[in-house]
C-alpha cells in the first residue's frame, strides 16, 4: 500500500538525478545516464535510493504515490537527428513552408550558412488539393484520391510518422481528420500528428514546424514512455507517472505521448520552477536561475517569483516550437564540455563528452580534456570523494590529457592551460547571462544568482564577480534541483483557439463560447476532482504585425465590452514596456484566445534543518588555484554545515553530489533552510 512517497527524476546529459520526498525528508541519489536506454538509468537511480533506505526496489515503488519525470529524449532526438521517418501532407502549393522558415537565418552575416538538416525532406512532403478560407468555408474540397496516392508513396518510402498541416484547419479541422481516417486504412498503426491538435492557431510556418517536430520525436517519446511505464509497473509501481512539460507543469505520460513536442526543453523548465519555489521561501523574488550540469548551461530570468512562459518564437535545435515554454536560454557549457585548440586558439564547448565516455578523469575511456578535468587539476574537486564517494577521479589522466591536447599546442604550462579552460567556460556562461538579461532589458547586477546543477556552485562565484552580482543562493539540493523542481510543480494544460478580427468588432458571444469550450476540454483532461485555477488571455497585435502578444484578460467572469477595452489598454501598456512604444490610435487585431488550466497540487514542504550548535567539520586542506597561485585551502564537510554557519573564502565545501567554491573576498552563510548564501565582494581573480 502506498505511503505517500513521491519521487522526482531528471535525466541529464551525464547523470540521472533522483529525489525522494517523504515526511518532510529528502533523499538524493545520482546514477550515470544510460543514453542507449534512459529507463535503465532511471531504474538504477531509484534502486540506489531504495538501498539508502534499506528497502528493496519493489518495496520502495509499492510505497510510492507519484513519480514525476523530466526527460531529454525529445531534445536528444533533435540533437542526434534520430527521429522517425516523417512524412507531411499539406495544402497544395505549401509543401516548402518548412524550408522557407520566414527567411530566418541564425547567422545573418554568412550567406553560405547551411540550413538545418531536414526532418522531413522534400521528397516526403506532398501537397494535395484542398483549401479553406480564414472563416473555415470550403473553397476547394479535399481530394481524397490525391491523399491516398500520397500515403501509398509514403508507404513505399518507409514513413513511420505523419504530419498533416492544412491552411486554416484550426478553424475547421474536418479535412485533417479525414486524412487521419484515410491514413488508418493506408498506413495502419502509423502515428498521425494533426496541426489543429498540436497547435490550433496561426501563423502557418509556426504551426507547420511545431507539427513536424511533434511527428518526428513522437514515436521515440511514445516508445520510451511506454517502456519506462512498463518497467516501473513490472518492478512494483502502482502510482501515477507524470511527465514534465516545457510550459512548467506536469501531465500524465499518456497525455504527453500524444503531444510529444510539449516535452521539448522540459528539463530546464523543472529547474526554473524549483528555483522559484526555493528562492521565494528565502525571500528572493527577482533573480537569475542558472543550471550547470554535465552538458549544458541553462539560464532563466525570474521576476516577481515567476519564470516567464512564452509562446511563439521559441527556437529549439534550429526548429521553431510555437507552444508555451518556460523561457530558458541554453549554451553548450557544462562539466563535460570539451576543450580543444583550433587555429591556435583555445575553445571550450559546445561539444560535450556526455555520459559516455565522459571526462577523462572518470576513467571510462574519455580522451579529450573537459571542464571537469580542469577543475580537478586546479584543485577544486576531490578525486577521492566525488559523487558521494561512489566514484574516484583519475587526476593524473586529467592532467595528461590537458597537457597533451591543450598545454603543449599552445606553449603553456599545465596550470595555465587548466586555468585557461576554467576562465573561458566562465566567460561563456557569463555571456549567456548577459544575453538573457539584455534581451529583457534587465540589469543583472541588482539581482541574485540562484545556482544549481552539479557543477554550478564550483563556478558561480567567478561568474557573479564578473557580472557584478553581489548575492548567490546555492540550494542545499543544488545537484539534483531539476528533479526536486518536478515535485514542486502543478498539473498544467494549455488550450488555444484562433479567432481573427479587429478587437472592436469581436463577437463576444463567440469569444466567451471559445473560452467555455477550452475550459471544458482542460477540466476534462485534468480530471473533475482536481482544484483548477484558470488563466485567460487574448492574443493581440497591431495591424500589419506578424507576431501577437498574449495579454492577460482584465477581470474575471464573462468577457464584456468593458473587459475587452481594459484588456486592449493593457496590451498598449505591455507593448510599450516591451518595445518602447504604443500606438493607441490604432485598433489592435484579435488573433486568438488562450487558456491555461492549473490543477493545484499539494507540494512537499521544504525541510528546515535545526540551527547548528557545533562548528562545521573540517576535512583538511587542499591546494587550490586562486588569484594566480595555488593556496592551501580549507575543506569543509557540507552535511555538517547548518543554519548559522558562516565562513570566508578561500574555502571549499564538499556536499555529497556537488562542491561549493567560496572565492577570496566572498563569504558564505547557511540560511534557515540549509541553503548557502554567498556574498560577493570585489572581483576575485
Amino acid at each position: 500500500m502506498a505511503r505517500g512517497y513521491r519521487i522526482g527524476i531528471d535525466v541529464g546529459g551525464t547523470f540521472t538525478d533522483v529525489v525522494l520526498v517523504h515526511d518532510g525528508r529528502l533523499t538524493l541519489e545520482k546514477h550515470p545516464t544510460t543514453p542507449r536506454d534512459q529507463s535503465e538509468g532511471v531504474l538504477g537511480g531509484i534502486r540506489r535510493v531504495a538501498d539508502r533506505l534499506g528497502l528493496s526496489l519493489a518495496e520502495l515503488l509499492a510505497r510510492t504515490d507519484t513519480i514525476a519525470h523530466g526527460t531529454t529524449t525529445a531534445d536528444n532526438t533533435m540533437i542526434e537527428m534520430s527521429g522517425a521517418t516523417t512524412g507531411l501532407v499539406t495544402s497544395e502549393g505549401h509543401r516548402d513552408e518548412i524550408e522557407i522558415r520566414r527567411g530566418y537565418k541564425e547567422d545573418i552575416w554568412d550567406p553560405a550558412f547551411p540550413p538545418p538538416k531536414p526532418i522531413c525532406p522534400r521528397r516526403r512532403r506532398y501537397g494535395v488539393p484542398e483549401r479553406l478560407d480564414f472563416e473555415g468555408h470550403v473553397i476547394v474540397p479535399l481530394d481524397e484520391t490525391a491523399v491516398r496516392r500520397a500515403l501509398r508513396r509514403m508507404k513505399l518510402q518507409g514513413v513511420e510518422s505523419l504530419a498533416v498541416v492544412f491552411l486554416f484547419s484550426f478553424v475547421d479541422p474536418t479535412h485533417e481528420r479525414r486524412v487521419r481516417e484515410i491514413a488508418a486504412e493506408e498506413l495502419p498503426g502509423i502515428l498521425v500528428s494533426l496541426s489543429h491538435e498540436v497547435m490550433p492557431a496561426a501563423p502557418e510556418f509556426e504551426r507547420t514546424s511545431t507539427t513536424l517536430v511533434n511527428a518526428y520525436v513522437g514515436p521515440r517519446i511514445e516508445r520510451y514512455l511506454s517502456r519506462l511505464d512498463a518497467r516501473l509497473r513490472e518492478a512494483g509501481f502502482g502510482g501515477e507517472l507524470l511527465i514534465m512539460q516545457s510550459n512548467g507543469g506536469v501531465m500524465p505520460g499518456g497525455y504527453v505521448a500524444q503531444k510529444a513536442v510539449a516535452v521539448m526543453g522540459s528539463g530546464p523548465a523543472g529547474g526554473a520552477m524549483g528555483a522559484a519555489t526555493v528562492a521565494g521561501a528565502a525571500g528572493i523574488r527577482d533573480f537569475i536561475a542558472v543550471d550547470m550540469g554535465g552538458t549544458s548551461y541553462d539560464v532563466s530570468l525570474v521576476r516577481d517569483g515567476t519564470p516567464e512562459v512564452k509562446a511563439g518564437w521559441n527556437w529549439h535545435h534550429r526548429y521553431l516550437i510555437g507552444l508555451p515554454m518556460v523561457d530558458v536560454q541554453t549554451v553548450g557549457a557544462g562539466g563535460g564540455s570539451i576543450a580543444r585548440v583550433e587555429a591556435g586558439a583555445l575553445k571550450v564547448g559546445p561539444q560535450s563528452a556526455g555520459a559516455e565516455p565522459g571526462p577523462v578523469c572518470y576513467g571510462h575511456g574519455g580522451t579529450e580534456p573537459t571542464v571537469t578535468d580542469a577543475n580537478v587539476v586546479l584543485g577544486f574537486l576531490n578525486p577521492e570523494r566525488f559523487c558521494a564517494g561512489t566514484m574516484r577521479l583519475d587526476a593524473a589522466a586529467a592532467a595528461a590529457a590537458i597537457r597533451e591536447r591543450v598545454a603543449k599546442p599552445l606553449g603553456l604550462s599545465l596550470t595555465q592551460a587548466a586555468d585557461g579552460i576554467f576562465r573561458i567556460v566562465n566567460a561563456n556562461m557569463a555571456n549567456a547571462v548577459r544575453k538573457a538579461s539584455a534581451q529583457k532589458g534587465v540589469d543583472p547586477r541588482p539581482l541574485a544568482l540562484v545556482v544549481f546543477g552539479g557543477n554550478g556552485p564550483v563556478h558561480a562565484g567567478m561568474q557573479a564577480a564578473e557580472l557584478g552580482i553581489r548575492r548567490i543562493l546555492v540550494p542545499k539540493l543544488s545537484p539534483a534541483f531539476s528533479a526536486l523542481g518536478l515535485l514542486l510543480t502543478d498539473h498544467v494544460l494549455d488550450e488555444m483557439r484562433s479567432y481573427v478580427t479587429p478587437a472592436g468588432d469581436a463577437d463576444l458571444v463567440r469569444v466567451n463560447a471559445l473560452f467555455d469550450e477550452m475550459d471544458a476540454a482542460a477540466r476534462g483532461a485534468l480530471g473533475e476532482r482536481r482544484r483548477v485555477r484558470v488563466e485567460r488571455r487574448l492574443a493581440l497585435c497591431y495591424p500589419g504585425q506578424t507576431f501577437d502578444m498574449p495579454v492577460p484578460i482584465a477581470g474575471a467572469g464573462p468577457i464584456t465590452r468593458k473587459t475587452l477595452a481594459a484588456t486592449v489598454e493593457r496590451f498598449h501598456r505591455l507593448h510599450e514596456e516591451l518595445h518602447t512604444y504604443a500606438s493607441r490610435d490604432q485598433e489592435p487585431i484579435l488573433r486568438g484566445v488562450s487558456l491555461k488550466a492549473i490543477a493545484v497540487e499539494t507540494k512537499p514542504a521544504l525541510p528546515r534543518p535545526p540551527r547548528a550548535r557545533k562548528p562545521p567539520a573540517k576535512l583538511g586542506k587542499r591546494q587550490a588555484f586562486f588569484r594566480g597561485r595555488f593556496v592551501a585551502t580549507p575543506i569543509y564537510d557540507g552535511p555538517s554545515m547548518g543554519p548559522g554557519h558562516q565562513l570566508s573564502g578561500p574555502a571549499i565545501i564538499e556536499e555529497p553530489f556537488t562542491t561549493i567554491v567560496v572565492y577570496p573576498g566572498q563569504r558564505a552563510t547557511v540560511d534557515r533552510f540549509g541553503n548557502y548564501v554567498i556574498e560577493v565582494g570585489a572581483r576575485s581573480r
